[in-house]
């Protein structure tokens, strides 16, 4: 089977859709948990399936140094390796050798980089990216793309554009090229996307896309954001791309993000999503609830017998207490950890199904209204006197979700840059 995408409804900008692909149907929107080394961090594929995942996202640049080619090859593909029957996305690299200012090497040819496992020199070029996304079998996959620090000059920007456009059209070349052996073979099909980028200009970000555009990719990534960029250009930019983006293919803004996040670019017509924060928030003891943002090493939570968030159906919530969950968090035990990043998870997806069903019954702004609101007011971001509403609301929320992260970030500071890596995938 082909992948297709059907756009079942716009409602204030935002899509309803449906993807097609070679191992299931994919309703967006949709956020992909990140599974960087055939694993998504704390949960077993068990746990992913009951809390609703429809797509993992695997990461090529590390599953190609670990476990390694030869062993997807031993198992026809990652699905059979991990035991995973549903779609998978991967990424072509691009940005985790960005990581990696100084022990990688960036040309016309591809990007020269050293191996945080044994320390040899790897050469990954688009020909040889899509190469290994193919061996890995992923349902749909993604050009080699320079990615470099949106705060870059209009100039480096431009160069790493242009860059990035030339490889994708080699990138496009090696796929279509094994598309037709893979055909041959019965092998099942695998669909590539284009990665958008440009940083904060309008100017580049439209050039970046009307060229990708003109070219046979079966959708369209927008790259380069949530690397440095403030809120406003984010979302500045993702409605200028959005808006050349031809309706009747899906849209990936990569790494991103926060439930608040989330809404603000499904409001900007994206489809698709993928973010390590659910799982890496999870770690620290911070919960995305019904009532905001709940950080669960904060003391008013020592003697709480409530749930994490009344309002939700998983597991972690019908069985545990937030007493109990601040007691796993402080202790570091590897329990607390996967019962926060299941809830975490759950409700993302949760999350996506609610926008989903208020835009097929053209209510999505309401909706949107309502769950800032709902956030601003909750006593999880411990500010329930918050009444401001739409961008302002927006705005703050962020904010605090964005110190959260920063402090999770100064907790990091001390690992190793290969660590750093790894966990930012």
């Amino acid at each position: 089977m082909k992948f297709s995408f059907n756009l079942t409804k716009q409602n204030s900008g935002a899509r309803a859709g449906e993807i097609q692909t070679a191992r299931g149907l994919i309703k967006t929107p949709v956020f992909m948990p990140v599974g960087t080394l055939a694993t998504v961090k704390s949960l077993n594929q068990t746990d992913l399936n009951k809390l609703g995942a429809q797509i993992i996202l695997g990461n090529t640049y590390h599953l190609f140094l670990r476990p390694g080619l030869e062993v997807f090859k031993s198992f026809n593909g990652l699905h059979k390796f991990m035991n995973w029957q549903k779609p998978i996305l991967t990424d072509s690299g691009g940005f985790q050798i960005f990581s990696l200012p100084r022990a990688r090497t960036i040309s016309e040819e591809g990007a020269v980089f050293q191996s945080y496992v044994d320390g040899l020199s790897h050469t990954i070029s688009p020909e040889k990216s899509i190469q290994i996304q193919n061996t890995i079998g992923s349902d749909i996959m993604m050009v080699l793309d320079e990615c470099i620090n949106s705060t870059a000059d209009e100039s480096r920007t431009r160069e790493a554009m242009e860059l990035t456009h030339r490889w994708a059209l080699r990138s496009l070349n090696e796929y279509k090229k094994l598309l037709i052996y893979d055909q041959d073979q019965g092998k099942p099909y695998q669909a590539l996307f284009g990665i958008v980028q440009g940083g904060v200009f309008k100017n580049l970000r439209k050039q970046s896309a009307e060229f990708l555009t003109q070219h046979e990719f079966s959708g369209f990534s927008i790259g380069g954001l949530a690397v440095g960029e403030s809120k406003r250009q984010r979302e500045e930019m993702t409605e200028v791309v959005t808006e050349l983006l031809p309706v009747n293919k899906p849209r990936y803004l990569m790494g991103v993000g926060t439930p608040i996040d989330l809404l603000e670019a499904i409001r900007r017509g994206v489809d698709m999503f993928d973010c390590i924060i659910p799982t890496k928030m999870a770690q620290q003891g911070n919960a995305y609830t019904s009532g905001g943002l709940v950080k669960l090493t904060h003391s008013n939570y020592k003697f709480s017998d409530e749930p994490l968030d009344s309002k939700c159906g998983c597991s972690t919530c019908a069985t545990y207490s937030r007493s109990y969950l601040q007691h796993l968090t402080k202790c570091r035990e590897v329990l607390g950890w996967h019962l926060i990043s299941y809830h975490n998870l759950y409700y993302y997806h949760r999350l996506m199904e609610a926008a989903r069903e208020a835009i097929l019954k053209e209510r999505f702004m309401e909706f949107y209204s309502k769950t800032l609101s709902g956030w601003a007011s909750g006593e999880g971001l411990g500010q329930g006197s918050l009444t401001v509403r739409g961008a302002e609301t927006s705005e703050r929320l962020l904010g605090r979700e964005e110190a959260a992260l920063n402090h999770v970030k100064k907790k990091n500071r001390g690992l190793l840059v290969s660590e750093m890596t790894l966990e930012n995938s």
